[in-house]
């Protein structure tokens, strides 16, 4: 039996390409949609590779046409918030330009599967915790808002074409494959576990802790850290759920267990056994206080639950990151 191909976008990515893995080890094809701006052609080890943007329907409607995907992961988007802030026009041609093509794209090929990679930043500013999926959604970035309006446009399409998808919000994506083949790899780095294991192998001076005064267990932010393999398991059981003629849903993909900084920084000293300095310097503007999932309805709706604990994630990054070679730039 043929393995059934899955049209994977921003695949050479971090959590795309962790769920390619994913995607082989339960008898799918990936073919990894990419240019690699951010992504990583050496991450590519599960299927093929086809070169192209988003924004470019021609390319798009070429590889549709020959690989005849029977669902598309949509993972390519710039993420990084202080950017969202800076070049706010990039993120709406990448983030909103580049997925409303895709869609077009999409529907045009027959596609009747559509996974987006979605964000708890839609939220914006917590009004309790943990949060669920009806929250209401008040993106306070540029980076939020873009993929706030995705998610509309989805429903749109759902509503008014029958275009179906499944909406995955993430809360803060972290690990690596535990056998090294691939793992967290940004430039510049803006996540807090790579940082903290840089300041741990001694590529950077120390890590630094951005409020000590939060209304928290011991003063630090509180954020849901989720294995990226956790992360790549429910987008297969969300192809699969589409696959199997179920209906468009969002669903929040988290723990549901907060960790403050302090706490990450204990666990990464732990499994690392190298102690680094730490520096504590002022809130920065529009940072929660507690960001945690409620994942019940990924539960109910895919059968999914997180497998793996905040030790297996500092553990595998710890691999990935010690082994790996890589120096990211500040």
């Amino acid at each position: 039996m043929s393995e059934t191909p899955i049209l994977v976008v921003g695949g050479a990515g971090y959590i795309g390409s962790h769920t390619c893995l994913a995607l082989a080890k339960r008898g799918f094809l990936p073919i990894v949609y990419d240019n690699l701006s951010n992504g990583h052609g050496e991450f590519v080890k599960w299927g093929p590779l086809e070169q192209g943007d988003i924004r470019d329907r021609a390319r798009l409607d070429e590889v549709l046409a020959k690989h005849k995907p029977a669902a598309i992961l949509h993972f390519a988007a710039l993420i990084e918030v202080g950017e969202s802030v800076k070049d706010p026009v990039a993120f709406y041609e990448n983030n909103v330009i580049g997925s409303l093509t895709l869609l077009a794209a999409a529907q045009a090929a027959g596609i009747k599967a559509f996974v987006f990679s979605s964000t708890c930043a839609t939220y914006g500013l917590p009004d309790a915790v943990p949060m669920d999926e009806t929250h209401r959604q008040s993106p306070i970035n540029p980076y939020g808002r873009t993929k706030w309006m995705v998610e509309q446009a989805l429903k749109d399409y759902d509503q008014y074409t029958g275009f179906r998808s499944v909406i995955l919000r993430y809360f803060n994506a972290a690990g690596a494959d535990f056998e090294g083949r691939i793992g967290e790899w940004h430039t510049p780095e803006t996540h807090a576990i790579p940082l903290a294991l840089e300041a741990a192998l001694g590529r950077r001076d120390g890590f630094k802790v951005f409020g000590s005064d939060y209304d928290t267990r011991d003063g630090t932010c509180v954020r849901d850290y989720i294995h990226v393999l956790d992360l790549a398991d429910a987008h297969v059981r969300a192809v699969e759920y589409l696959l199997n003629d179920g209906a468009s849903v969002e669903l929040n993909l988290g723990t549901g267990t907060g960790t403050t900084v302090k706490e990450l920084l204990s666990t990464i000293e732990k499994v690392s056994g190298r102690p680094f300095p730490v520096e504590y310097a002022a809130r920065r503007e529009g940072d929660s206080t507690t960001l945690v999932a409620n994942n019940d309805k990924a539960r109910d709706v895919l059968g999914w639950s997180p497998q793996y604990t905040l030790e297996d994630i500092i553990r595998s990054a710890w691999a990935w990151h010690s082994t790996s070679n890589l120096v990211s730039q500040s």
